[in-house]
């Protein structure tokens, strides 16, 4: 085994790069592992050998614990796991041999914690009775280089296909029919406006929900001018859940809203709705701001309950259709994603903003309308960002001064190369 030092910390070590963090917590793990498979190699001898007449305690869980001020619980733990990966000797003198030798190779490298050495050996335990000592060595053996630079569900993954490999048939089934999956949802709207959603699902439709939101919780690119993504992995899936709504709406086969994105209820005096200041009542169950109101009034189904000064309806208009299908797509083929610079988002993705607001009497044309990724929607409805078509019919972008002070015109490149 080759030696391992920690490197040496500098005396401040807020100065230090984070070359030499990282480098730092990698060896200082590398350590901590190598240590710790060295004690496990201790603890082996010492249950070998026998802790009654060794150490005088009734066993070597019992004896580190006390050694090692841990809970026999915990130090239970630990000589289990040292005896799985090291052999030992039986009372006739006779060589037991180790669990998983392999998996003991690596950890003596100090290339894997204690957390995948369990899993491993579970996954062991896991196998078939009937499985062969050579097929357990060799799935042992996989499992053993996998868990270097895997996780758990790498892991479990693996497992899942060894399974499949010694035990194609799987256990019988002990119902001839499958239950039914059980699935839960509740939401509750909260005092202060915000929703709770709660659930229960079952393993494959948790499994679906998990890669979606995934998928649509990656972190935002940087952009050109160096700026990050600084949102939390809870709020970037909760973005992600809005993003995955916008998507089921926008569906043509989605009952009750024909394939628009939004179909909502909006009470709103009309100065408010085209100055952005003020309140509105959304679908008579929560409010909104006048600003929220006109973003969505981009790209959605309105009911524009028109209030007078003393609250009573005036006029509850019909339903305006504001962006076509056939506009949609002409909008995906000419922008091809989100119109912003530097920014990724495809099509589906995106809303129809209107240029020239349609409350300020802005037309639903191409000339006024460009696709926007809900991010960059919100950051031209709230930002100091402007949006304009040049002159050769295409959406250009204005940044504010504080980002540019020549305020050239930018566009997004990414999409049409």
């Amino acid at each position: 085994m080759s030696e391992t030092f920690l490197p040496e910390l500098p005396q401040e070590l807020w100065r230090a790069g984070k070359l030499e963090l990282a480098h730092g917590v990698q060896q200082s793990l590398q350590v901590i592992r190598m240590a710790t498979a060295g004690l496990g190699r201790f603890l082996a001898e010492v249950e070998s050998r026998g802790a009654k007449d060794l150490v005088g305690h009734g066993s070597t869980a019992s004896w580190l614990a006390e050694m090692a001020g841990l809970s026999r619980g915990e130090a239970g733990a630990v000589v289990k796991r040292a005896i799985a990966l090291n052999p030992t000797r039986n009372l006739d003198g006779t060589e037991a041999p180790a669990v998983a030798p392999e998996t003991a190779a690596v950890a003596a490298e100090g290339l894997v914690g204690d957390e995948r050495i369990d899993q491993i050996l579970e996954i062991l335990k896991r196998l078939p009775a009937d499985t062969s000592a050579e097929d357990r060595a060799v799935a042992e053996k996989i499992l053993a280089n996998l868990a270097p630079n895997a996780g758990p569900h790498q892991l479990a993954k693996a497992e899942a296909n060894l399974l499949g490999w010694l035990d194609p048939d799987g256990n019988e089934p002990k119902e001839p029919e499958p239950k039914e999956p059980r699935r839960e949802i509740t939401l509750e709207r909260r005092r202060d406006g915000f929703w709770k959603l709660t659930g229960l699902l079952d393993d494959e439709t948790g499994a679906r929900t998990a890669a979606a939101l995934e998928a649509y919780a990656q972190p935002r690119p940087v952009d050109e001018f160096g700026q990050a993504d600084l949102r939390m992995k809870c709020e970037r899936m909760g973005d992600a859940w809005a993003e995955l709504l916008d998507l089921a709406i926008a569906c043509p086969d989605q009952p009750g809203t024909s394939g628009y994105r939004t179909l909502v209820h909006v009470t709103i005096g009309l100065d408010e709705l085209k100055s952005g200041l003020g309140t509105a009542c959304l679908d008579f169950v929560g409010r909104m701001t006048a600003r929220e109101a006109r973003l969505a009034a981009c790209d959605c189904l309105m009911l524009p309950v028109v209030m007078s000064a003393a609250g009573e309806p005036l006029d509850v208009g019909r339903l305006r259709r504001f962006v076509t299908p056939g506009q949609r797509r002409a909008l995906n083929i000419r922008d091809g994603g989100c119109a912003f610079p530097g920014c990724h988002r495809k099509p589906k993705n995106c809303h129809a903003h209107h240029i020239h607001h349609w409350a300020d009497g802005g037309p639903t044309d191409l000339r006024n309308l460009v696709l926007l990724c809900g991010f960059h929607h919100r950051l031209i409805h709230h930002g100091d960002w402007e949006v304009r078509m040049a002159a050769d019919g295409l959406p250009e972008f204005i940044p504010p001064q504080y980002r540019d002070p020549l305020r050239q015109p930018r566009r997004n490149t990414l999409h049409h190369r």
